[in-house]
């Protein structure tokens, strides 16, 4: 009878295995700062769809920035805390502040519509992963984060979204067309600092559609990340 019993265990064991299959590493980050007003945005904008659709190696997130409201339309998706990200991003990184820009995985900033240098960006820092921390994510209509053990700190962050958004601009720089816009954050804030702990929150669902979470060392290097869809998603 043991003999019957260790084999079905180690039969059940095999099982979740390889129903668990191996575990996928954390997505490659891509910020987008755009505008609705901004002629060069829509290429950049484009290339973010197609990353989005291109499946879980990376999350791409689009921030509207305010910068460009001053014109003849005012983006109807800006928020303050785009443009105060970005402008951290370029005193972190010695760049300007301009749109469109794509920020990898925190670690280096270039021109969000030149999609070769973008994709070899992406390739870079999926191969040059360091210390790590793992980011879970459920639940649909409050949201629980979970953040595993490892070695170093950094800051949490959450970001609300929306999958996409189709938007008519009769004026500015984009007069007349209508913009199809993807991964359109809604909502960004520090939820809390993770120190090599793990760590856990449930906290009310962020504005938008969907989340992600991100882990920030010090230096603005994205250290952990992960999203998913809400219940209205």
């Amino acid at each position: 009878m043991r003999t019957i019993v260790s084999a079905a265990c180690r039969t059940a064991a095999l099982s979740l295995i390889l129903l668990s299959g191996p575990v996928a590493a954390r997505p490659v980050v891509v910020e987008l700062f755009t505008s609705q007003s901004c002629s060069s945005c829509p290429p950049a904008e484009a290339l973010l769809g197609r990353l989005a659709e291109e499946g879980g190696e990376v999350l791409p997130l689009a921030y509207h920035v305010t910068y460009w409201n001053h014109l003849d339309w005012r983006d109807t998706y800006s928020l303050p805390a785009a443009t105060e990200r970005q402008h951290d991003y370029a005193a972190r990184l010695g760049d300007a502040v301009y749109t469109p820009q794509a920020v990898i995985d925190g670690r280096v900033g270039l021109v969000g519509s030149r999609e070769d240098a973008v994709r070899a960006a992406i390739a870079a820092a999926r191969g040059s992963a360091g210390e790590e921390v793992p980011v879970t994510l459920s639940g649909r209509t409050s949201l629980t984060v979970r953040l595993g053990a490892g070695r170093g700190a950094g800051r949490v962050i959450l970001v609300g979204f929306d999958p996409r958004h189709d938007t008519a601009v009769p004026r500015g720089e984009n007069a007349g067309r209508t913009l199809v816009q993807f991964n359109v954050v809604r909502s960004v804030a520090e939820i809390g600092d993770w120190t090599g702990a793990e760590r856990e929150w449930t906290i009310p669902w962020p504005a938008g559609g969907a989340a992600a979470v991100l882990v920030q060392d010090a230096g603005g290097r994205v250290i952990g990340a992960a999203s998913a869809r809400g219940g209205g998603a």
